[in-house]
């Protein structure tokens, strides 16, 4: 099942930084189980070497490289693409996993916070995608792509975060819109919406890791916050040739957050 050897998955997002496993990091770490050559990037390269390297814990023989690259600019994603084509001859999977959040209404966001939003939460998408999806459709096999989107971007979830909800809102419609447009070439298109998953990100807070923690749980109807695994299973199946009649979808990771407030409404 879900079976990726020789796979060329190329993922940003990718490294991971501190205590437990960042979505980006066990998503690559997942496809390398199931036989897939890693082609990741990250911001920060002593985050995306510390992904290298539990993957070669694992498996010293996995084919895994790692650069130091920005997802929101046009000639750091060139040069990856390249790297990777240089290295591989193929793309096979694309998944865009970077992501920064950021508070604020639209009075109160400053203007360069809003356009950072949207150069990391929704630009990359269309970067990768642009230089990516014309590979895809020529290769033998075709591709898949799978864009991290989160529940920000279906309801508001009580926090005032009007950037990263628009930009995680868009990237469904991005990913729906591109699917259609490719889905006579060989290339799906997917997301996945996480919803309040426990990640190192969430431990960054500080001190008041263990209050939030204890209030998200109980947030959650299923009693406790995903992790970045439950996400990584998702993008697996969406990636995987299990999925080649799936395209324009998304898969829900939410614990039943978004249909719990539904119903509520």
């Amino acid at each position: 099942m879900h079976d990726l050897t020789g796979k060329v998955a190329l993922i940003t997002g990718a490294g991971c930084r501190g205590e437990g496993w960042g979505n980006g990091q066990a998503i690559a770490t997942l496809f390398a189980r199931q036989g897939a050559r890693i082609f990741g990037c990250d911001l920060d390269m002593e985050a995306a070497d510390n992904t290298r390297q539990r993957i070669l814990s694992e498996n010293a023989a996995a084919d895994v490289t790692m650069m130091l690259a920005d997802a929101s600019q046009r000639k750091s994603m060139e040069e990856l693409v390249e790297a990777c084509m240089k290295k591989h001859g193929r793309i096979d999977i694309l998944v865009n996993n970077v992501g920064v959040g950021g508070r604020g209404d639209p009075v109160s966001m400053p203007e360069e916070v809003w356009d950072q939003q949207m150069n990391v939460n929704l630009k990359s998408v269309y970067l990768t995608c642009h230089l990516v999806m014309g590979i895809m459709e020529k290769q033998e096999g075709g591709g898949s792509v799978v864009n991290i989107s989160s529940i920000a971007g279906l309801r508001h979830l009580g926090v005032d975060t009007i950037g990263y909800a628009t930009a995680k809102g868009a990237v469904l419609s991005f990913s729906r819109s591109a699917a259609l447009s490719f889905a006579k070439r060989g290339v799906r298109v997917n997301a996945v919406i996480p919803g309040m998953m426990d990640t190192p990100l969430l431990r960054n807070v500080g001190p008041d890791y263990q209050a939030l923690r204890e209030k998200r749980n109980k947030a959650c109807p299923m009693g406790f916050m995903g992790t970045a695994w439950d996400i990584a299973h998702a993008v697996l199946f969406l990636a995987s040739g299990e999925a080649r009649y799936i395209t324009g979808t998304e898969i829900l990771v939410d614990g039943g957050v978004t249909q719990a407030a539904a119903q509520a409404v």
